[in-house]
């Protein structure tokens, strides 16, 4: 009886006294920047939650997490381990350190330990036909196909990003890790409305392939630029080379990632020999005219011009020539229209100005000719067309004044001269004989009160300025208002410098939030702003009008803009701060 209580508390002060273990491991400490390796975070206590792990930054999680559990009794003797395991890729060469998960046991926060990785670079993988990461490596190829690699200045490429997939092997899914950036280009993306499957050629080799993403791009800059890649993961299905009862086969899982390749764009200046004096950047093959709806109106009647350039190019980069009125009419600042669709070959349509002229007296009146030039890549060369002049015809009105009147008096001006009379002065300087006493006086009275009337003034004002140097709060508010006026303000002073007026407009805006909303939107992206705005009851429209300035200060600063483009998205700025200010 002594030997089995013994053994019963031997066996109880065991299982009391064993304490929690929560462990890192890693499958290597050692690796190139292009290998993976796994991290698994293990706890030996059943009852052990709320796992938390480490934030991984300097490594790209490509799996995980996934979980096992681990319970035996041997010889009397009980054993429980959980896991938690990721599969880490790094992100660059270096020394890091994965820091502690955190698990919660008993109302107590257990930390696990730190692990350091050294990262050297690139290692050549053996080409095992067995490894599934080799597999995936030779049957799975993200491409992007550019239309051309020598373009110049303004004209359009496109790009089409092409996954292809060998029948050997199946893609369960995927997604864009990194996407692709096109520094010194303006770019928009062409929707992708289907995933479509097709049989294609790679390399000689069939394969199956599927359009991920469209982009037309113009390089606004010369010299070399750079696609830069497009990273996606995988999940990938890898034939083991053994079937089922059935006779399937039966594939291995693994979870996989690739790149396109950096595609390097070497882009050529325009020609200076032959340039017009009017070229303002037109890259393409367009069309260009000039129209009046009315050729003949009465005096104060409205008419209209529409200059427009038509056919594909980079309409949405360029200006448009303006016209030149006589003083005699009246012209309005003209309507700016676009009707541009963009596909593969580029941008297509046409852009146009809409002037509204009204004529103060009648007779006739001539719009000059302009003309408009561009660089035609087709044939390599500079155009120009020439419009005709416009002659506007007012029949009825009043007559237009004569540049002199004789029927009124010319009048000179009058020169004094020491021979003549001089003219009448119609000031004075005389001074009155008796001077009233000061004292006794309205003024005396008034500054006698003063001192009684300036002390509850200068209280108040006192109370005031404390009650106003105490509001932290409110004082911050005032000071990022003050500063969105200012960077208004600087914005206006900038009209005609393209570089400097965007970025004060930008930060305009921002400091406009700031003192809307108390944060700091310009650590935020465009995204959040749009939620945070609808959420304050903002509605859309104006949402995507402010987003929209935004978004023209940001490619504005790369793309050819006119003073007449600036000072209208100086209006639209003002205009979006003005709706958004009655809604907060």
């Amino acid at each position: 009886m002594k030997f089995y209580i013994l053994g019963f508390l031997l066996f109880t002060s065991q299982v009391f006294f064993a304490q929690i273990e929560f462990e890192t491991s890693v499958s290597k400490n050692t690796l190139g920047v292009n290998q993976r390796f796994r991290v698994q975070f293990s706890v030996n206590k059943q009852g052990a939650d709320n796992f938390s792990p480490p934030s991984f930054s300097n490594f790209k999680v490509v799996g995980g997490p996934s979980s096992s559990v681990n319970q035996s009794w041997i010889n009397g003797k009980a054993s429980f381990s959980q896991s938690y395991i990721y599969i880490l890729e790094p992100r660059s060469e270096g020394e890091f350190t994965i820091e502690p998960a955190t698990i919660e046991y008993e109302g107590e926060t257990v930390k696990s330990n730190t692990v350091k990785i050294t990262v050297s670079k690139a290692v050549e993988i053996p080409k095992d036909p067995n490894n599934p990461e080799y597999i995936a490596q030779q049957n799975i190829h993200l491409v992007a196909e550019v239309s051309n690699l020598s373009p110049y200045v303004g004209e359009g490429i496109y790009v089409v990003y092409k996954l292809f997939v060998s029948e050997n092997i199946s893609v369960n899914d995927w997604r864009v890790t990194e996407s692709p950036q096109y520094n010194g280009f303006w770019n928009q993306d062409i929707e992708v409305s289907e995933i479509n499957v097709q049989k294609g050629k790679y390399n000689g080799e069939d394969y199956r392939y599927i359009v991920l993403k469209k982009a037309v791009l113009i390089p606004q800059r010369a010299g070399e630029l750079i696609i830069e890649p497009m990273t996606m993961d995988f999940s990938v299905g890898i034939p083991t080379g053994r079937g089922d009862f059935f006779g399937n086969m039966i594939t291995r899982n693994i979870s996989y990632s690739t790149a396109s390749a950096i595609r390097n764009i070497k882009v050529k200046a325009l020609p200076e020999t032959g340039k017009p004096i009017d070229f303002t950047g037109a890259v393409g093959e367009f069309d260009f005219k000039v129209i009046a709806d009315k050729n003949q109106l009465k005096a104060n009647d409205a008419a209209q011009i529409t200059v427009e350039v038509s056919g594909r190019g980079n309409l949405k980069l360029f200006e448009i020539p303006k016209i030149t009125t006589p003083t005699e009419l009246e012209v309005f600042t003209p309507e700016h229209k676009e009707e541009v669709s963009t596909a593969l070959n580029g941008l297509r349509g046409s852009v146009s100005d809409i002037y509204t002229v009204v004529p103060q007296y009648k007779g006739k009146y001539k719009i000059p000719e302009i003309s408009f030039s561009y660089f035609n890549t087709a044939e390599k060369k500079y155009k120009t067309i020439q419009v005709d002049a416009i002659i506007m015809e007012v029949l009825e009105g009043k007559d237009l004044p004569s540049t002199v009147d004789s029927t009124k008096t010319i009048k000179q001006k009058v020169v004094a001269n020491n021979n003549n009379f001089r003219f009448i002065d119609l000031d004075t300087e005389f001074k009155p004989i008796k001077e009233p006493e000061f004292l006794h006086s309205t003024t005396f009275y008034l500054l006698l009160l003063l001192p009684f009337l300036a002390i509850p003034i200068a209280i108040f004002i006192g109370k005031k300025r404390a009650e106003r140097a105490g509001d932290i709060f409110g004082n911050k508010i005032r000071l990022a208002d003050r500063l969105a006026k200012k960077y208004l303000s600087q914005a206006k002073k900038q009209l005609g410098k393209k570089e400097a007026f965007y970025i004060a407009l930008e930060k305009a805006l921002h400091n406009f939030l700031k003192a809307k909303l108390q944060i700091e939107t310009s650590d935020i992206s465009k995204e959040k702003i749009s939620e945070i705005l609808k959420n304050k009851g903002v509605d859309e429209s104006t949402i995507k009008d402010f987003i929209d300035v935004l978004n023209d200060c940001d490619f504005a600063r790369y793309t050819p803009t006119t003073n007449v483009m600036m000072e209208q998205e100086f209006e639209k700025a003002k205009e979006v701060i003005t709706k958004i200010d009655k809604h907060l």
